[in-house]
């Protein structure tokens, strides 16, 4: 997550809901189970699952060393959590463990390279490449949903069904305020080691927040269903 942008994050995931994020795998529940939801933030997805009937405990754990006992999980759930992380196999390989056999695997995956804006200008893309960039040294892959499925095969997962969809979770100057203000935020540390790059992204998020009229933005996000 980058620095700065935490509240905004936060506040997105919180409009997020269970219908809208996890219809891909609900068809995966069933009443009983226990569901490991990876990365649920402030749980707005989790509580979706538990308005049917749930039972949601919550625990703080590094997704390489989850508290779970190996094979003790029906499901592992987890949206928009492993393009933030810098080694999505590792936590794959520890999803496998506390699935059973047979057990399933969600995820929903953005690819930021497949996202569609209109207008996208050549302000919009510097400004976009200088976020990438801040995402990068963060340790995330703004492009983590095209590889997805060739990772969780690799890992060992079967079955492996992939889909593409395409989400309005941002209006388009939302966007543009958005990738400025992370720009200015990496700005403010005057040792930054892209600070050259960045100026010049943060010049063009300028130029498309203030020139921004009407547009779309729809993010990209690959959901995905495997079997253990």
């Amino acid at each position: 997550m980058l620095e700065g942008s935490a509240r905004d994050a936060a506040s997105r995931r919180a409009a997020r809901t269970a219908v809208e994020r996890a219809a891909f795998a609900q068809p995966l529940f069933a009443p009983g189970m226990r569901v490991v939801d990876l990365g649920c933030g402030p749980g707005a997805i989790t509580l979706g699952f538990e308005a049917a009937g749930s039972t949601v405990d919550y625990f703080e754990a590094s997704p390489l060393d989850l508290p779970f006992p190996d094979a003790s999980a029906a499901v592992a759930f987890s949206h928009g959590l492993l393009e933030r992380l810098p080694d999505p196999m590792a936590v794959l390989a520890e999803l496998r463990r506390v699935l059973r056999p047979g057990g399933r695997l969600a995820l929903s995956t953005s690819d930021w390279s497949r996202a569609r804006l209109r207008p996208k200008t050549a302000n919009v893309d510097a400004a976009l490449r200088g976020y990438y960039l801040l995402l990068r040294r963060a340790g995330a892959n703004p492009f983590a949903g095209r590889a997805i499925a060739d990772q969780v095969s690799e890992a060992g997962f079967t079955a492996v069904v992939p889909r593409t969809r395409h989400r309005s979770d941002l209006a388009y100057r939302d966007l543009a305020t958005f990738v400025e203000n992370a720009l200015a935020t990496a700005l403010a540390d005057p040792a930054h080691p892209d600070r050259d790059q960045l100026t010049s992204a943060a010049r063009s998020a300028y130029s498309w927040t203030r020139t921004a009229g009407p547009g779309d933005f729809l993010q990209c996000w690959t959901e995905l269903t495997a079997t253990r």
